[in-house]
């Protein structure tokens, strides 16, 4: 009789999972986001004063002004994912102050420049927007790259012209191939073909030849003087040339910038004006994501390039030790490891719009940043170091320049069409992923044969 109503009971219940699993699925669901909404009204509320106000706009003043502060900073560090590593920043800057383990050091401070390059690209979008776009231009060229300008600064004023050179070319090819890469390979995934800007592309790749040239050329004359001047005299050669090539390269890079901003502006905008007018709530919702004002976007400017040049100080400092205990190369730490830090943020934001479809903006984030790193600051940090006494120089190794010559042709050659697919995207990070195996085993003292086998070419 037990078992009976046992088995009764049980088969009741298994009968009662079955209809709520077939016919009350929806109710169970319906019941889980008033459950969730409930709660979530809870949460607003209790961010909300008694007239039902947001707490950042009551009328109070020693309410409002906190409030807008923790809204602020909330919205600012909920921006990016990655900056979820900002403990370690102050973690790294302790281990640092603190003189710990070199490699510990080095390895805190690489992750914790991470979320710094993303808060510092954040800002930069916010105060550029406000500031309008002539003026935002300038603002995007100035700290766009601010973290790999500031890493080769100090590493400048510590006499490492080997990280500043690798950090130079590693950012450009981490740009060109693996940001590009990957905006062509998770846009291709998601839509079958993609189209950009045939005309701002071409022009941006022509930019990119020249600044090709324009280390070509000191390698090749550097080579072609070989062994019939002194080491000195060659030397003070090539740094009156890297001078004034740099000179040039700031002139064209500050005619390029009025190319875009001013007397060729409509062949910039062409894509995105149809955009802009075809959805009615985009505006809104682009307004809705800048809420930081442009005196604290510049506050926030200030603190993370401070944080950045603290960080980037230890890291600089803890390179010789990498070197010695990892058996890493100097070149490859300047040329894969430190772009790869400092162009996180730009990395995850170009992937983004491209799966978006938005390929005009992916384009000038990963060609874009190149050329400011070619036209803009490895010219500038060619004078800075005029300046310092530093002999920096656009003299880059043979095997560099010949590398660096191959990726932008290659880029130019996938870009030139205004198309990308996802099989241009994995050719563009095959061929990043084989440079980064190169000077992994590439050594920092290369042999003379390779300069003597250019100088055989060159004749």
């Amino acid at each position: 009789m037990r078992s009976n109503l046992r088995r009764h009971a049980s088969g009741s219940k298994i009968q009662q999972i079955r209809s709520s699993t077939e016919n009350g699925g929806a109710s169970l669901a319906a019941s889980l986001h008033h459950h969730v909404d409930e709660h979530t009204a809870l949460l607003h509320r209790s961010f909300q004063n008694s007239d039902g106000q947001p707490l950042y706009d009551d009328g109070r003043t020693w309410v409002r002004w906190p409030a807008r502060f923790g809204y602020t900073a909330w919205k600012t560090l909920t921006s990016n994912p990655v900056n979820v590593l900002l403990v370690f920043v102050p973690i790294g800057i302790a281990f640092g102050a603190t003189h710990g383990n070199p490699t510990v050091v080095f390895c805190l401070n690489f992750l914790a420049i991470i979320p710094l390059a993303s808060l510092l690209s954040f800002a930069t979008e916010e105060l550029s927007v406000k500031l309008g776009q002539t003026l935002g231009g300038l603002m995007n060229a100035t700290f766009g790259n601010a973290v790999e300008l500031i890493v080769s600064i100090v590493a400048l004023k510590n006499g490492e012209i080997r990280i500043v050179q690798a950090s130079m070319l590693g950012s450009i090819l981490s740009n060109i191939l693996l940001v590009l890469g990957c905006c062509f390979l998770a846009g291709g995934i998601k839509h079958k073909e993609q189209r950009f800007n045939e005309t701002v592309a071409s022009t941006m790749s022509s930019l990119m030849a020249v600044s090709t040239a324009s280390l070509i050329i000191p390698a090749t004359l550097y080579a072609a003087m070989g062994s019939s001047k002194p080491q000195d005299k060659k030397d003070n050669n090539i740094l009156i040339l890297s001078h004034g090539t740099s000179i040039i390269l700031l002139i064209l890079y500050a005619m390029y910038l009025v190319f875009q901003l001013k007397t060729h502006s409509d062949l910039f905008d062409e894509e995105s004006e149809p955009e802009a007018g075809g959805e009615n709530g985009a505006e809104g919702e682009q307004s809705e994501e800048h809420v930081l004002s442009p005196w604290a976007a510049g506050v926030a400017l200030v603190i993370v390039t401070i944080a950045v040049a603290v960080c980037a100080e230890y890291l600089v400092d803890s390179i010789d030790s990498i070197v010695e205990n990892a058996h890493i190369s100097r070149t490859f730490i300047g040329l894969i490891l430190l772009p790869i830090v400092g162009n996180a943020a730009e990395h995850v934001t170009a992937v983004v719009v491209a799966t978006k479809n938005k390929m005009d903006l992916a384009i000038g984030v990963a060609i874009g940043s190149s050329m400011q790193i070619a036209l803009l600051v490895t010219p500038f940090l060619v004078i800075l170091g005029w300046i310092m006494g530093q002999p920096m120089s656009l003299q880059f190794e043979i095997f560099e320049t010949v590398v660096f010559f191959l990726a932008v042709l290659v880029t130019n050659y996938l870009i030139s069409d205004g198309k990308s697919n996802y099989l241009e995207g994995a050719m563009l990070l095959g061929m990043y992923i084989i440079i980064a195996l190169a000077f992994y085993v590439y050594p920092d003292k290369p042999s003379k044969d390779a300069s003597a086998l250019w100088s055989m070419i060159s004749q």
